[in-house]
């Protein structure tokens, strides 16, 4: 009887059963921290087509609703302010409603407007310059004035900011001319190369 226990004994090793169960548990763990990621990239890839399928789908729609929304715009700064006829008074109100209902619209739907501060340095991504034009208190490469605002949508430039921008002169600062070596090699960092990669987007998705 002694004998048959300690050969039982000895079949039924607690400690390597112990490790083998650690084991065990350690590889589930792995598996199901595996899954989670998988699972957690699959909900990425997911929303990821989802915002791009539905930025496809009104990309042409509010392209198309730009001009309405430029004319509004421009109504509402040209509409006149100081007139006592109360039918001129509500119809600029109207106008200006109007304007402000599209433009909230546009937002809610993930359309913003590219509308740069007088100063801000001209990105290439985003702007498109017209014309140069000197203005005392911002520097060279600088936007003096946006002459038709820009729109992005979910990140994607719809429509690149028309604006003036500053020359950039021989008496530029030098931070500002290496820049403008590296990135266009010498050439006219306003070129129709820049503005095309600023409307790249847009001409790739019409």
């Amino acid at each position: 009887m002694d004998d048959g226990a300690e050969h039982e004994d000895d079949a039924i090793d607690p400690g390597s059963t112990l490790a083998k169960l650690m084991a065990e548990n350690a590889a589930l763990k792995d598996q199901a921290m595996r899954y989670a990621a998988e699972a957690e990239n699959t909900r990425r890839r997911a929303e990821r087509e989802s915002n791009d399928a539905r930025a496809y789908a009104i990309q042409k729609f509010a392209r198309d609703l730009l001009d309405a929304s430029d004319n509004l715009s421009r109504a509402v700064q040209h509409a006149p302010r100081d007139v006592a006829d109360p039918a001129v008074k509500n119809f600029v109100m109207g106008v200006e409603m109007s304007d402000k209902a599209l433009q909230t619209a546009f937002e809610r739907n993930g359309l913003k407007r590219v509308n740069p501060a007088r100063g801000d340095k001209f990105d290439p991504h985003m702007h498109q310059a017209v014309t140069e034009q000197p203005a005392e208190g911002v520097p060279p490469g600088g936007v003096v004035q946006v002459l038709q605002a820009g729109y992005e949508l979910f990140g994607r430039i719809v429509r690149p900011a028309m604006v003036a921008v500053t020359p950039k002169g021989s008496g530029a600062a030098a931070d500002m001319s290496a820049e403008a070596s590296a990135t266009s090699e010498g050439a006219n960092p306003y070129s129709q190369d820049d503005q095309g990669a600023a409307g790249s987007t847009v001409n790739a998705k019409a």
